[in-house]
């Protein structure tokens, strides 16, 4: 095992987990019914891009963290699950970016793609709402050195954040021609 990198103050965590989880969930929420009409000087749907490659590297991390753990190779699966983490934290700004200066897409498809689509986007759209609480308690419990609990939230948070940003990948590549 790896040394805990935070103290245990599950009082305080809460409180951050909670409030950071709140604020990040409100402003996606509130942030993605706005549109701003500015020249950035260039394509913004290029920060679609970005959060597609963004989400195939959170998915190929997290894969990574997996193969580690199982291989009790504990300071790279921690030094993976961060980068992951990482890497969600800047998709999310470039998500935020994108809504922005992008605004909405309608997906042009029809028949079973569509129906196939509406089906990944809907389930993607409520766990990756819900996921952020899971993921941070998650990685909270693993920092501590809490290593019990921490497997036991991982096992739900890993298959579920992985879900999450692998539909990202195939919401994306899936509406990507209809941006216009």
């Amino acid at each position: 095992m790896i040394e805990p990198s935070l103290q245990i103050n599950d009082r305080k965590a809460w409180w951050i987990i909670g409030l950071v989880s709140l604020v990040v969930f409100a402003a996606v929420v509130i942030l993605s019914r706005v549109t701003l009409e500015v020249d950035l000087g260039f394509d913004p749907h290029v920060f679609a891009h970005i959060n597609g490659t963004l989400n195939t590297a959170v998915s190929v991390l997290l894969i990574i963290a997996l193969v580690f753990v199982k291989q009790k190779k504990y300071q790279s699966h921690k030094t993976s699950m961060m980068g992951a983490l990482l890497f969600s934290l800047l998709f999310l700004v470039s998500y935020i970016a994108h809504h922005l200066f992008a605004g909405d897409t309608s997906f042009g498809g029809v028949g079973g793609i569509k129906i196939f689509y509406y089906i990944i986007l809907s389930t993607h759209i409520v766990l990756a709402g819900t996921i952020l609480p899971l993921i941070l308690f998650t990685a909270y419990r693993g920092l501590t050195g809490e290593f019990s609990k921490h497997k036991k939230l991982a096992k739900y948070t890993w298959p579920l954040w992985l879900y999450v940003s692998v539909t990202g990948v195939i919401v994306y590549v899936m509406i990507s021609p209809y941006y216009t």
